[in-house]
């Protein structure tokens, strides 16, 4: 399990077991703030370095050794 605190999430580095789309390496771009505000952070916004696509995910998804690597690897 990767240690993983949501508050230290924003600009991360991020690196994906199983490359989608030629896509590896991730930052983490935005923290989705939830709805009310003052609920617990859920979703972030990560996005391909070289492509600059991005996606929203679970924010414990990362927790996942099997899906993401910390760091560019």
């Amino acid at each position: 399990m990767n240690a993983v605190h949501p508050k230290k999430l924003l600009l991360s580095k991020w690196t994906a077991v199983q490359p989608q789309g030629r896509e590896k390496h991730f930052l983490v771009s935005a923290l989705v703030q939830p709805e009310p505000p003052g609920a617990a952070l859920e979703w972030v916004e990560i996005e391909a370095v070289h492509s600059r696509r991005s996606r929203r995910i679970r924010w414990r998804e990362l927790r996942d050794v099997a899906q993401w690597r910390q760091g560019w690897v």
